[in-house]
Order: structure tokens, then C-alpha cells, then sequence
């Protein structure tokens, strides 16, 4: 397996192919979105995804990337529809019943996805992310260390790429463009 520092460098580099990646990464889950309905990793409309593990009232890294998936998903929007989503690392706070207004701050089609923790440890793992409390803020809420990484998700689910959350919408969009529009790089 090669590292993953060399792999995400080709991948930002745009040199990534729809080819599949030298690790596995994704895979089949079925949560529960914002109205309460069963979701899985396809899309029920056929849109592409950008997908991220985090939580919605997240300061931290969430407040960098839930913005810049809005973003990525408005530029992109005259090339194709995709969905921006989230899934939660913390279901004790995004519910069924605050997730969804909570992510609607920064796209109104932001879905957002919870379940049991049973539920929620099948996509981790699928998407190889770790989770921890890495301390208690003074309000008593729980700070997570969580995956970073913004997956592009074709409508089946199936990951084409992966955007850091470091990059700007520009390049981000750079990265994504070549999958959404059938381009080749």
C-alpha cells in the first residue's frame, strides 16, 4: 500500500483516475437523514455526493469544511447536481431533529445523517474514519478528533476522489470537475 500523503498527492495533482484507489475506501450503510427516512451511502435522485464525517455544531474542522462543500456545491451546480452530506460523529447531539437545521446554515440542501452507534461504526468504517472525545469544552459538549477528508461519491455510492478540506473551492472544484462532467484529465 503506498502512503497516503503520495496518494493524496496525486489526487490533488489531478492525476487520478476513476479507476479505483490502491485502497479500499467506502462502501454500503444505512442511516437515518434530517426527515427521519432511511438513506443509504446511493443517492435516492441520482445526484453526485460530497460526503464528510463531522458534526454540526463543530467549530473546529466542520466550520471549514461544511462551508466549502456549500461553496463547492454552488460553483460546480452549472456542470452537475451534487449533493452536499454529512454524517455525523456525534449522534448524542445531531439527532433526526436538529441536524438538518443546523446543516441548513450552510446549504439549504445539506443532508444530514445519523443512527446508532452500530449503524454509524458500519460507514467509519467503511470510510476507514476514527473518531475520539479529545476533550469537553466548558459548556459540557463533547470535541471530537475526526476524518478531515470531503469524499465525491458517484450516485451509487461509490467514491471517485477525495478533497482535503485545506484546499480552496477553486481547486477543490479543479479536482471534482473531471469526475461530474466525464472529462478526462
Amino acid at each position: 500500500m503506498r502512503p497516503l500523503a503520495l496518494i493524496l498527492a496525486t489526487v490533488v495533482a489531478g492525476s487520478a483516475q476513476a479507476t479505483g484507489f490502491p485502497f479500499n475506501v467506502g462502501g454500503p450503510y444505512e442511516l437515518t437523514d434530517q426527515n427521519g427516512a432511511a438513506r443509504t451511502q446511493a443517492d435516492p435522485d441520482g445526484n453526485f455526493q460530497l460526503l464528510f464525517f463531522g458534526y454540526a455544531n463543530c467549530e473546529q474542522i466542520c466550520s471549514a469544511a461544511l462551508p466549502m462543500m456549500a461553496d463547492i456545491v454552488d460553483e460546480i451546480s452549472d456542470k452537475a447536481v451534487v449533493k452536499p452530506v454529512m454524517i455525523t460523529v456525534d449522534p448524542k447531539q445531531d439527532t433526526v431533529e436538529n441536524i438538518g437545521p443546523a446543516l441548513s446554515v450552510f446549504h439549504e440542501n445539506f443532508v444530514g445523517l445519523t443512527g446508532t452507534d452500530q449503524e454509524l461504526q458500519v460507514a467509519y468504517d467503511a470510510f476507514s474514519v476514527e473518531k475520539e472525545v479529545i476533550f469537553v469544552d466548558p459548556s459540557g459538549q463533547e470535541i471530537f478528533s475526526h476524518g478531515s477528508f470531503i469524499y465525491l461519491l458517484d450516485a451509487a455510492g461509490d467514491v471517485l476522489t477525495l478533497v482535503p478540506p485545506i484546499m480552496d473551492v477553486d481547486q477543490a472544484v479543479d479536482i471534482i470537475t473531471p469526475y461530474v462532467t466525464g472529462a478526462k484529465s
